[in-house]
């Protein structure tokens, strides 16, 4: 991956980490949760899936910030759940560095928990974290990573804030359709994302529920 402003030091190695290995074991991988959290979980059966909801909430519930902290500091499984872990959470004092491991690009596969967690977040403040993403990346089409999906949710805020954030990248013969023309393969519609992301968003108000349920009876 590329070297931007704001890229963190090398990631920690689950392998020779116990540290680390203890937080995948207690947080990542129970019911294989850091591949479901995303497409996957709109898949499960009503009954799994509220199970699903009852222990990523828990989770978020058990989980520390200094826990949280470690697992960003991993690799793409482990920041991926923290971000949802986040979202659901809505733990805001991670913003900045969800923006900057969001700029980063350090791993494949984390980039729409972070763009999830900054659209629960729902602020001027992560619209321009996402405008930052769209202006470092939008001119580099060899890069092809998360354009879409930020683009996407960038047009989710623009929507509940009542902002005109995305005009400026999608204006006729703008970064967006720069992107594309130089593009050798198709690339996903930010419209599409838009959707995609308002549906995750969703899922982490049905969590977030049970998570204040779990907070209230502490």
């Amino acid at each position: 991956m590329s070297t931007v402003p704001g890229q963190d030091a090398a990631m920690r190695d689950v392998q020779s980490d116990p540290e680390l290995q203890d937080l995948v074991r207690r947080f990542v991988t129970p019911d294989r949760r850091y591949l479901r959290l995303g497409g996957s979980v709109f898949r499960l059966s009503p009954v799994e899936r509220s199970a699903f909801v009852r222990d990523l909430a828990q989770a978020a519930y058990e989980i520390t910030p200094a826990e949280l902290g470690v697992l960003f500091e991993g690799g793409w499984r482990e920041r991926k759940t923290a971000a949802w872990l986040v979202a659901v959470a809505h733990r805001s004092e991670f913003r900045e560095l969800i923006g900057r491991l969001l700029l980063a690009s350090e791993g494949p596969y984390a980039g729409a928990a972070y763009c999830v967690t900054l659209a629960k977040f729902g602020t001027a403040a992560d619209a321009e974290l996402l405008s930052e993403y769209l202006d470092y990346y939008l001119p580099r089409p060899d890069l092809d990573y998360d354009q879409a999906v930020v683009l996407g949710t960038l047009l989710y805020l623009d929507e509940i804030l009542g902002s005109e954030y995305t005009t400026r990248f999608l204006a006729p013969a703008g970064p967006w359709d720069r992107w594309l023309e130089v593009r050798a393969v198709a690339a996903l519609d930010p419209h599409d994302c838009q959707q995609a992301v308002q549906q995750r968003c969703a899922f982490v108000d049905e969590t977030a529920e049970v998570f204040a349920s779990l907070a209230c009876g502490s």
